[in-house]
């Protein structure tokens, strides 16, 4: 995005911040574009540097690289700017995946966008559409929320939340609370359908489908191990959940996805 009265970028061809994807586990998945951005950027701004240390490592690039997450962001902010209003040339990256979705990336794009300082995002991989698209249920419209609740209260409250929309809801949950969440499920919503994203890009990646107290029965014999997306698609009807008003139009598996917006 160059936002008006902005000035171009140096000879790297690149903005003063580029906000890079990386890899959710396979390292095949880092696109080229992210590679030469990596390479030409004078410093790496990193959720955790450790993590990012070793991704760059693996690239054989060496750059400082500069923490920035929720513990610490309202102190950076002010000396990001700053920098890039300077002519440095940053990179973001999140732990996995891409930067700003469930990470603080967000407000320093907002900042970039309020002092008016160049950015552009590369497209990566993402858990969240990864998920869905594997899940093989409604894509259009969906929901994420993030990571559920770790509290028992918090976490069947959000979920009687997102049943209530009526629409396709994805979620990041712990393999050591999936038992107890599949379990609220299968209360709040036994005929619902779920897919249980796990590993995504990974060498023991599954995807499992089924309705809750199926996959409650499944994964109480197979403990889960690694990361979890959870996809969700309620069911017409849902014990106990105040539904949202129904929509005049029917999102389903026949749903046609407009090519264009003209």
């Amino acid at each position: 995005m160059k936002p008006e009265n902005s000035e171009s970028g140096d000879e790297s061809g690149l903005p003063p911040l580029t906000l890079v994807a990386t890899p959710i586990g396979n390292l095949g998945d880092l696109t080229l574009r992210a590679i030469e951005s990596l390479r030409c950027c004078d410093g790496v701004i990193a959720e955790d540097t450790r993590r990012s240390s070793q991704l760059l490592a693996h690239l054989e690039i060496r750059k400082p690289l500069i923490s920035f997450h929720e513990h610490n962001e309202e102190r950076r902010l002010p000396e990001l700017i700053s920098r890039l209003r300077g002519g440095e040339k940053f990179c973001l990256v999140t732990d996995a995946g891409t930067p700003s979705v469930s990470d603080p990336g967000f407000r320093l794009v907002r900042e970039c966008i309020k002092e008016q300082v160049e950015y552009t995002v590369l497209p990566g991989p993402s858990a969240v559409t990864t998920a869905l698209v594997a899940s093989g249920l409604p894509p259009v419209p969906f929901h994420f929320g993030g990571f559920l609740p770790s509290s028992g209260s918090g976490r069947r409250s959000e979920l009687r939340r997102a049943l209530g929309l009526g629409m396709t809801g994805i979620y990041f949950e712990s393999p050591h609370r999936l038992g107890a969440c599949l379990a609220d499920l299968s209360l709040l919503s036994p005929e619902s359908r779920l897919c249980v994203a796990r590993e995504l890009s990974k060498i023991h990646e599954e995807y499992r489908h089924g309705r809750p107290a199926e996959l409650a029965a499944y994964y109480a014999e197979n403990p889960p191990r690694g990361e979890i997306t959870l996809v969700i698609h309620p069911s017409e009807e849902s014990a106990d959940v105040p539904r949202v008003e129904k929509r005049k139009k029917s999102y389903s598996e026949k749903t046609p996805i407009p090519r264009n917006f003209s």
